[in-house]
């Protein structure tokens, strides 16, 4: 009698849940069907913006501020006598930075000053004595002329002492000249071959000298020939040894080489420093640039000319740079390493490289916003611009 009633409420009790069970069913499949068109829009739509714009662009945030930093080191050696700046200090083009001791450089180019002057003396000297050697010359001439005048006098005189000897010989034969006259001539005969040798070596000595006061004349001249006493040779070396001193003079002075910032600041008053020894670095930030690194896989539509917008962690998203892509680098960073990486092993794992890629910025975005070499920045290149008609051949991918 009591199983009858349960039965009855069994069913009446089980009647009602049907239709709940079906209507969370029907809710479910409905909640995954919105997901489903959810995952399938939002897929079409990235697909559509990867296609429209998201692939015409490419971006790294391993990107930093860079600038071709001016070294400044001295020319000359001394002792620093006064530096004018300090780190951070911003200066200008020919500004002084640092002043060396100068006594030395000055006593350097008062001695080259009279180095100077007496080579000029000295070239004066060798012109003088160009001209007393031709003088000489024509005097040694001239003797020489007149040694060859005696020579033809002295044999004048043997053919006279000769003729005057055969006619005595003669008329001695016949008794009409006496002994004693007879050697006077053959005397006076010898005395006139004498004569001749006599004249005929002073011809030769006169000769000789003749040709010693040539070579001393062509020696001296090859000293002065077609120069004067301002571009003679001796006189242009002492002028440039001047030169020389007098720049190394201006050079105690070392001026800032460009706009910029100091950096690196290593140089203190009283310090004995050596030519070329870095004494401080001037970093022209007007002049900033960037250097982003993008993965090689990165860079197949990437061209020289192509709009490049930047941020900086610095400022922010609140502060965009506007620059450009001028090049390239020659390589990839790990091939420039201290330490490159050696391929070529047998323990050889691929890893994506990066080139270097140097952007330009904007001059009055850069003067409204300075930054500072070593700053961390995020660029974006648009890869759909077009790039200028001499734009250099694309970097290789794989």
């Amino acid at each position: 009698m009591n199983q009858k009633p349960l039965r009855a409420v069994e069913t009446d009790s089980a009647s009602p849940t049907v239709p709940s069970t079906h209507g969370a069913s029907a809710k479910r499949k409905k909640l995954f069907g919105a997901l489903a068109a959810a995952c399938i829009a939002a897929g079409i739509g990235y697909g559509g913006y990867w296609a429209l714009v998201g692939s015409h662009f490419v971006s790294t945030d391993n990107a930093y501020v860079n600038a071709e930093t001016a070294q400044v080191t001295p020319s000359v050696s001394g002792i620093v006598r006064e530096v004018r700046v300090t780190d951070t200090q911003a200066v200008k083009r020919g500004e002084i930075l640092v002043v060396i001791d100068a006594t030395d450089a000055r006593l350097a180019l008062a001695q080259a000053e009279a180095e100077l002057a007496r080579a000029q003396r000295r070239v004066k000297g060798y012109l003088a004595t160009d001209q007393g050697l031709q003088a000489q010359v024509a005097a040694r001439a001239a003797d020489e002329s007149r040694a060859s005048a005696q020579v033809a006098s002295a044999r004048a005189n043997i053919d006279r002492a000769r003729l005057d000897l055969d006619r005595r010989e003669a008329l001695a034969k016949s008794g009409s000249v006496s002994g004693e006259e007879l050697s006077n001539a053959r005397t006076a005969f010898q005395n006139a071959q004498a004569e001749l040798r006599t004249a005929s070596a002073a011809v030769a000595q006169a000769a000789a000298n003749r040709a010693a006061a040539l070579g001393s004349l062509k020696a001296n001249t090859a000293l002065t020939e077609d120069a004067t006493v301002d571009n003679n040779p001796e006189v242009l070396a002492a002028k440039a040894r001047v030169d020389v001193a007098r720049m190394d003079l201006e050079r105690t002075v070392l001026r800032a080489p460009v706009d910029g910032v100091v950096a690196r600041r290593q140089v203190q008053i009283g310090q004995r420093i050596q030519s070329g020894t870095p004494l401080l670095s001037v970093v022209p930030v007007q002049n900033a640039h960037v250097d982003a690194n993008f993965k090689e896989v990165q860079l197949e539509k990437v061209r020289v000319g192509q709009p490049v917008k930047l941020v900086s962690d610095l400022y922010g998203s609140d502060v965009t740079y506007h620059g450009t892509v001028v090049g390239f680098s020659g390589g990839t960073g790990s091939a420039f390493a201290v330490i490159p990486a050696q391929n070529a092993t047998g323990n050889w794992l691929k890893v994506v490289q990066r080139v270097p890629v140097r952007i330009a910025l904007n001059a009055q975005e850069l003067r409204a916003h300075p930054l500072r070499v070593g700053l961390s920045m995020t660029a974006t290149i648009d890869t759909s611009a077009s790039a200028p008609k001499a734009a250099p051949a694309p970097i290789a991918t794989r």
